[in-house]
């Protein structure tokens, strides 16, 4: 077999090889939980579906609830939210911010509707932020606020910017409770909880934050993709996907399945989705109970921060100044607040088991598309400048294909001696390459290098929210979604929709860009002659065609990347063989003759 076919060859089966490993194996690790760790309080959820606030008396069951509770919280009085970027309400039953959209960002690119974040109890797949106080000694459940607690406003009309607003509760205990809210002109809301005592009496408290949503998130999921719940425990990050949340074993304490961690110094934690999430962030130095949970009659996912118990003496007042991210994963807007003290807050993106890539080659990128202006073109760019950087590699390794080519007909030789002993025909051809000062492995090199930045640039376009809705030219308005270009109706020449992108139709009907990936693998492996092995021969014909309805339904940005690739790798070997004496005869191969050798 000709020596740069096997390379070819093995280079391919370990790039499938690869991808299968990825595709199946490397699912994020589920969370350690220790079923034996303490709990100072526990958290319960009544029977209609609301979170409710903690309670101080270990294993607490559930507290029943009026049936209509639901729809008394959606129809409580509201407080409005408006920010440049922000609009929505917080409910005056619990405080509880619990609608809440996004204003630069709409739910397709042919719609208008803005996207939702969080929605009010009472409605499908609510999702919202709550906080309160549990009681601890001299107090009862009813002596603090929890979820169905009416607050009263004691100022501000509309929480902006500039305008905060204070809501205020009196506990039949005598304690005056007061929530002060403001938010910046991102995604982060600020809350500080203030009690004040006035008694003669002490009592003491622990404040909290959750973060719950009502059944499981619509939508697709993706196996590459983390969605679910994030803790970040004073430098380590834990995952757990909504389906590993069900399985959790119940926690003594929790009474529910759930995993606990005690941050000591830093932390978050809360839920993230594709491009959006929602995570409570305690104040630094201030050690809480980091908690994920599932309430299976309810089906509630929710997430605690819970902190530390408060001694509140007679006549002393305490305040608990904690923050909520509820927004758009944008990298910049993140890393900003990460460098403000939220720990570790860019890894709130999933990078990925290759972060190491995927964090400096998004960084370009963005940079890229902030100088060029064209998302399409900022990729082209980053190709350019990733082949550029291996280029010395990518040499070495044509250049030992080319004197590979020149020794053939010394190959052909040996075989003819050699006959049937396929022992001496291989140590001959050692010998041969040893004296040549040719590695017959190096034209694998070059395809096996693409293999993780392949998967690293494909996170980033799949997870980063900055691709989403990203513009190229024409017809290609996401660059995070499929080719929206389609034979089926001449790429918009005829009066008819392409097929729906995911659909039978959409994978046999497919776009401009894996036809022009499936040409440029085909020149690119007619720069050498057919293997004279009928077998391989097939495999190498069908290989390109495989490729292009394979990867049809790839992100269209890293389609766009794999075709810019084919096309300098296919420049740079051409170029390099000629320099080396041998003249690919890509006319000739595609016809089916032998390429001829330069003399």
């Amino acid at each position: 077999m000709d020596e740069q076919n096997k390379n070819l060859l093995l280079a391919t089966v370990l790039s499938f090889a690869v991808m299968l490993v990825w595709f199946v194996f490397f699912q994020p690790p589920e969370p350690v939980e220790d079923p034996n760790d303490p709990a100072a309080v526990t958290e319960t959820v009544t029977t209609d579906g609301v979170a409710t606030a903690p309670t101080s008396a270990p294993g607490a069951t559930p507290v029943d609830a009026p049936t209509d509770q639901a729809t008394a919280a959606a129809d409580a009085p509201r407080l409005q939210l408006d920010t440049p970027r922000l609009e929505g309400s917080i409910s005056l039953v619990g405080g509880r911010l619990d609608d809440l959209r996004l204003k630069d960002y709409t739910v397709s690119l042919d719609s208008d509707e803005i996207v939702q974040m969080f929605k009010q109890v009472g409605s499908e797949k609510a999702y919202y932020a709550l906080y309160g106080w549990a009681p601890g000694a001299g107090l009862t459940a009813e002596d603090v606020p929890g979820a169905n607690t009416e607050w009263s406003v004691e100022s501000g009309e509309t929480l902006t910017v500039d305008t905060p607003v204070v809501l205020r509760w009196d506990s039949p205990a005598g304690l005056i409770f007061r929530r002060a809210i403001s938010v910046d002109e991102n995604y982060m809301f600020s809350v500080s909880q203030n009690v004040e005592n006035p008694t003669d009496a002490d009592v003491s408290l622990a404040p909290y934050g959750i973060v719950a949503r009502h059944g499981e998130p619509d939508g697709k999921k993706f196996f590459v993709l983390h969605e679910g719940a994030m803790q970040m425990s004073d430098g380590i990050l834990e995952l757990t996907t909504y389906s590993n949340m069900t399985d959790l074993d119940v926690v003594a304490g929790e009474g529910a399945p759930a995993t606990v961690e005690r941050v000591t110094e830093t932390g978050w934690v809360g839920f993230t989705d594709h491009y959006w999430m929602a995570m409570m962030v305690p104040g630094a130095d201030q050690p809480f109970k980091s908690v994920v949970k599932y309430d299976p009659r309810s089906e509630i996912y929710q997430s605690e921060a819970v902190l530390a118990t408060r001694e509140l003496a007679a006549g002393e007042t305490i305040d608990v100044n904690t923050q909520l991210f509820a927004g758009a994963k944008e990298w910049e807007t993140i890393k900003e607040y990460q460098a403000a003290g939220v720990d570790r807050f860019i890894d709130s993106i999933d990078w990925g088991w290759f972060f190491f890539l995927t964090k400096p080659i998004f960084a370009v990128l963005h940079w890229l598309n902030l100088a060029i202006g064209n998302m399409g073109v900022a990729i082209i760019a980053l190709t350019v400048l990733l082949k550029a950087l291996l280029f010395p590699l990518a040499y070495k390794s044509y250049a030992s294909m080319a004197r590979m080519k020149e020794l053939q007909p010394e190959m052909e030789a040996l075989k003819e001696r050699a006959g049937d002993n396929r022992e001496k025909l291989q140590k001959d051809m050692m010998a041969l390459y040893k004296e040549k000062k040719v590695n017959p492995a190096a034209g694998c090199l070059p395809i096996l290098l693409q293999i993780p930045i392949f998967f690293s640039l494909y996170k980033v376009i799949f997870v980063t929210l900055e691709l989403r809705h990203a513009d190229f030219f024409g017809p290609f308005r996401d660059l995070s979604a499929p080719d929206p270009t389609s034979i089926f109706n001449l790429f918009g020449a005829l009066p008819w929709a392409a097929p729906e992108a995911g659909s039978i139709m959409a994978l046999v009907f497919i776009g401009v860009l894996p036809i022009l990936l499936g040409v440029s693998m085909f020149l690119q492996q007619k720069l050498n002659p057919a293997p004279a092995d009928p077998a391989q021969q097939m495999i190498f014909a069908w290989m390109p065609w495989v490729f292009m309805f394979m990867l049809g339904g790839f992100a269209s940005g890293l389609v766009v990347y794999w075709i810019t690739n084919n096309v300098i790798t296919f420049t740079q070997q051409y170029l390099i063989m000629r320099k080396h004496g041998y003249k690919p005869d890509i006319l000739g191969n595609i016809k089916g003759k032998k390429a001829e050798k330069a003399k």
